[in-house]
């Protein structure tokens, strides 16, 4: 097993053994934050304008975040590296489509979609693999395409990892990510920086691409 492989086995694990705890707390993890919910909506808007086909959210979890896009009226499905979440995901949503797979080899062809959210699902990513899998959402994303990628960010400090509650999590400088993007062919749209909220311990990054 190599070592990108053995990383991508241990987060899943670590998400199937939590799964049922992790969906509990992310059910209505959004209700309290309005300004990640207008980030998402500004994403669904660049991509409902773009109309170049459907939107996927990458490490989607339990569904949640995919069910909002498609209350904003996306054409949706969720892609996840944990079965037991996805398990989840379908009971939860069955209307919507949930497959299982790795954010760094998608099962898409080239330019198939309209749009891709990462909701927080980059940050147990080693950094020297981040860039691969930026590759791999602009191979799968149709020219203009958006990108949403939501992350912890650094607060001054160069990339840092933290003991996240499921398993090794980073914190990104929103430079630095946004710098890795645009070598892999991306362009800035907007950014979104927000203190922690009650109960949590650091600041919010989100960055907008095509």
């Amino acid at each position: 097993m190599t070592e990108a492989s053995s990383h991508l086995s241990a987060t899943a694990y670590a998400y199937d053994a939590l799964a049922d705890r992790y969906a509990a707390f992310a059910r209505n993890a959004l209700d309290p934050l309005p300004l990640d919910r207008a980030v998402l909506a500004a994403f669904a808007e660049y991509a409902r304008a773009g109309d170049a086909g459907p939107v996927a959210e990458l490490g989607c979890g339990p569904g949640q975040v995919t069910a909002l896009l498609r209350d904003l009226g996306l054409d949706v499905l969720g892609v996840d590296l944990s079965p037991a979440l996805i398990d989840i995901a379908r009971a939860t949503y069955p209307d919507l489509r949930f497959e299982v797979g790795s954010m760094d080899a998608l099962d898409l062809a080239d330019g198939e979609l309209g749009g891709i959210v990462s909701w927080y699902s980059v940050i147990h990513t080693p950094p020297r693999y981040v860039p691969s899998y930026l590759a791999e959402f602009r191979r799968v994303l149709a020219p203009g395409g958006p990108l949403l990628l939501a992350f912890f960010e650094s607060e001054g400090e160069p990339v840092t990892p933290f003991d996240h509650k499921v398993t090794t999590a980073y914190r990104w400088p929103v430079e630095e990510l946004a710098t890795l993007a645009g070598e892999a062919g991306f362009v800035e749209v907007g950014r979104m920086l927000r203190e922690p909220c009650e109960g949590e311990r650091y600041r919010r990054g989100h960055l907008i691409m095509r």
